[in-house]
């Protein structure tokens, strides 16, 4: 979705061939003129002002204290959701923190983190074309970071992410999800958040 709206995107991973598979059928997929590289993990944060974590919870702490010394400095976007499973359905993970985002916070003492992008499905992300009819939440505690970051939900969805407020709302944020999945699986549906009633703020469109 960022690279069909014209921004140069660097996927990175453990693996550099996956990077580059991922690559390829992303710009596949955003049409032509798309802007995606690959690299390592390592390399693709150095190389980017903006960082987006989308990793399962389960590696995070190592992943990012791996990679702290590259992530300083750096707005760092938290999609992580700390969920687990069983035959009752998906739940929220305590987390020693309160929340992936102020774990994050805490072993990169140097970056900007910002909460955001939690609730969108990947398959409708993926598999459908168009706005995704859903509003974005975005948690921080620089108010100028979280309008960068509302600015980049209008690639996906058309208008800027909502302020959810202060990042320790995350502890709020990303337990939603295991609601959604289980609203999804009951209904065998893709549903999605929107909010009613906001005037969005003119900084952030």
């Amino acid at each position: 979705r960022f690279a069909a709206a014209g921004r140069h995107v660097v996927i990175g991973s453990r693996s550099i061939e996956r990077a580059e598979e991922a690559a390829a059928e992303v710009r596949r997929r955003a049409g032509d003129g798309a802007r995606v590289s690959a690299a390592d993990n390592a390399s693709a944060a150095a190389d980017c002002p903006i960082v987006l974590l989308a990793v399962p919870y389960k590696g995070h702490r190592e992943l990012v204290s791996g990679l702290a010394p590259v992530f300083a400095g750096k707005l760092l976007v938290s999609c992580v959701n700390p969920l687990g499973f069983d035959k009752a359905g998906a739940y929220g993970l305590d987390v020693e923190e309160g929340s992936a985002a102020e774990q994050l916070r805490d072993l990169v003492p140097d970056a900007t983190v910002v909460a955001a992008f939690h609730h969108l499905s990947a398959v409708t992300l993926w598999e459908h074309e168009g706005l995704v009819q859903e509003d974005v939440l975005v948690c921080g505690d620089d108010r100028t970071a979280k309008d960068e970051v509302a600015r980049l939900a209008v690639a996906i969805t058309g208008r800027p992410g909502i302020d959810g407020g202060v990042l320790r709302v995350a502890r709020q944020l990303e337990p939603l999800t295991a609601v959604l999945i289980n609203v999804n699986k009951r209904y065998k549906t893709h549903s999605g958040l929107a909010v009613n009633g906001v005037v969005h703020d003119p900084r952030a469109a």
